[in-house]
C-alpha cells in the first residue's frame, strides 16, 4: 500500500455511506450490484450486457480496503484515505494553476452507497465514478472497485482507486480551463465527430491523473512499482476491453473514453512529463 500519510492535508471529502442504498431509484440497488460505469467506462454500446456482468458483482464482497475495520464500509478509514488522495490532487492542481497565474478551485468528493442526490440529477451506483460541473463534485460508489478487479480484471489496489479519483479531478480541472464546455459547445452544435471529442476529453483526463501521479511518486509516496495498478485499471476500462467483455467485438465508433492502450499511453505521457502542455490530446 502507498504511504498516504507523506501527503499533508486532505481534500474535501464528504461521505453519505451511512444513508445506504435505500435511496436508489426503484429501490433495487444492493451495496454492490450494478456497481459501476455506462458512463465511466462504455459510453451507450453494449449497455445492457454491461450491467447483467456487473450484477454478478453482488454475489461477491466489498473490496478489502473498503471495508477493513466495521463491515459495513463507514468509519472504516475509506473517507481519510479518500481525502489524502483529494489533498494530493489539490497540491497538484493549485502549483499548476498558480503557474499559469490563475486560481485552482478544488472539488468536492461525495462518497455514497447505492444512490444519492448531485446538482446533475440522481447520482446512482450505475453511472459509476462520475464528476458532476454543476456543483463541481465528484460522486464515488467504492464498490465500483469490486467490479473493476473480479468483472473486468483491473487493480482494486489503493493506488488503482486514487488514479480513478484523480481521473475525475482531472474533469474538474478541464471545467475550470474551459475545455468542458468547449467540447459541449461542439457536441451540441451537431459536430459529426462528437464521439472523438469524447475521447479526447477522457484521454486528457487520464493523462491529467498521470500528471498527479508523477508528482506523488517524486514526494516518494508509491512503493517500487505500485504505478502499476493504476496502469492495470487503466487498460480494464478501455472501451476495446469493456466491448470484447460485454458484445464479444470491438466498434471503435462507438467509443467515447478510448482504447485501453490509449488511456496507458495518455497516463504514462503525463506520469512522464508531469505537465499540463504534454496533456494537449486535441492536437
Amino acid at each position: 500500500m502507498a504511504m498516504w500519510d507523506k501527503i499533508s492535508g486532505g481534500g474535501n471529502v464528504e461521505d453519505r455511506r451511512a444513508v445506504g442504498p435505500g435511496l436508489a431509484l426503484g429501490g433495487g440497488l444492493t451495496s454492490i450490484a450494478i456497481v459501476v460505469v455506462i458512463g465511466l467506462l462504455s459510453g451507450q454500446s453494449g449497455t445492457s450486457i454491461l450491467q447483467d456482468v456487473l450484477n454478478q458483482a453482488s454475489q461477491t464482497g466489498s473490496s478489502q480496503l473498503a471495508t477493513d475495520g466495521a463491515g459495513q464500509g463507514l468509519n472504516d478509514g475509506y473517507a481519510q484515505f479518500a481525502s489524502k488522495v483529494v489533498g494530493s490532487t489539490n497540491q497538484t492542481w493549485k502549483t499548476r494553476f498558480t503557474a499559469l497565474g490563475k486560481t485552482y478551485n478544488e472539488p468536492r468528493l461525495v462518497l455514497f452507497r447505492g444512490a444519492t442526490q448531485s446538482a446533475c440529477g440522481g447520482a446512482t451506483a450505475s453511472v459509476g465514478p462520475h464528476y458532476c460541473p454543476t456543483d463541481k463534485t465528484v460522486y464515488l460508489d467504492e464498490t465500483f472497485f469490486d467490479a473493476l478487479k473480479n468483472q473486468l480484471g483491473g487493480s482494486n489496489g489503493d493506488v488503482a482507486q486514487a488514479y480513478v479519483i484523480a481521473h475525475e479531478v482531472g474533469h474538474n480541472v478541464q471545467n475550470q480551463l474551459g475545455t468542458s464546455e468547449q467540447v459541449s459547445a461542439a457536441e451540441q452544435n451537431g459536430s459529426t465527430d462528437a464521439n472523438a471529442l469524447s475521447v479526447k476529453l477522457e484521454l486528457q483526463a487520464d493523462c491529467f491523473a498521470g500528471v498527479w501521479a508523477h508528482d506523488v511518486n517524486e514526494q516518494g509516496v508509491f512503493e517500487p512499482n505500485e504505478v502499476q495498478e493504476a496502469l492495470s485499471a487503466a487498460a480494464a476500462v478501455g472501451d476495446d476491453r469493456i466491448q470484447t467483455k460485454t458484445q464479444g467485438r470491438v466498434t471503435p465508433e462507438t467509443w467515447t473514453h478510448g482504447s485501453a492502450a490509449q488511456r496507458v499511453q495518455w497516463f504514462n505521457i503525463g506520469l512522464d512529463k508531469g505537465t499540463l502542455e504534454a496533456c494537449d490530446t486535441f492536437k
